[in-house]
């Protein structure tokens, strides 16, 4: 299963929002702190609201914790940012794959960049630089769960 993981987000609406992604689709998110505000239920609740009890959360301490959890699993490390080399929509996706976001001001540090096997980015009009970063999530993930065939099976309707 794709993972979507938070590289020391410092924005609690967008976490929100990205846990709230994840709940609905079942998408395991890992948080990699320290975060730039307090991580909690209550920093997120307004953005994730109910969703919060549905999303396979792991808080990890920091990138060295996360890193040797990724590596144990086998899981690909796959970086979202305006640095990429691939368009996300040309990305081949795997179901051992990480999808790393990079602060919301920030990005990600070059070390981390250095780190990810796959760099992909969302091609953009000229001269603007970058999404929001729950978007940008919501799209590449969308196109790795469709070349894997891991969507969530919708429920008939009654």
């Amino acid at each position: 299963m794709i993972r979507l993981a938070l590289f020391q987000p410092d924005q609690p609406p967008n976490v929100g929002t990205l846990l709230r992604l994840g709940a609905c689709l079942g998408v395991p998110v890992d948080i990699i702190e320290p975060c730039g505000f307090a991580f909690s239920r209550e920093a997120v609740r307004r953005a994730a609201l109910d969703y919060f009890d549905h999303v396979d959360l792991t808080a990890h301490a920091d990138y060295c914790a996360f890193d040797a959890a990724r590596r144990q699993a086998g899981r690909r490390l796959v970086l979202l940012t305006s640095k990429g080399d691939t368009p996300y929509s040309e990305g081949l996706y795997t179901p051992l794959d990480t999808l790393v976001l990079g602060q919301e001001i920030a990005g990600a540090p070059p070390w981390l960049h250095d780190a990810a096997s796959l760099r992909v980015r969302i091609p953009l009009k000229a001269p603007l630089r970058s999404l929001n970063v729950a978007v940008a999530a919501a799209m590449v993930l969308g196109e790795a769960l469709r070349q894997t065939a891991a969507f969530p099976e919708i429920p008939e309707l009654p």
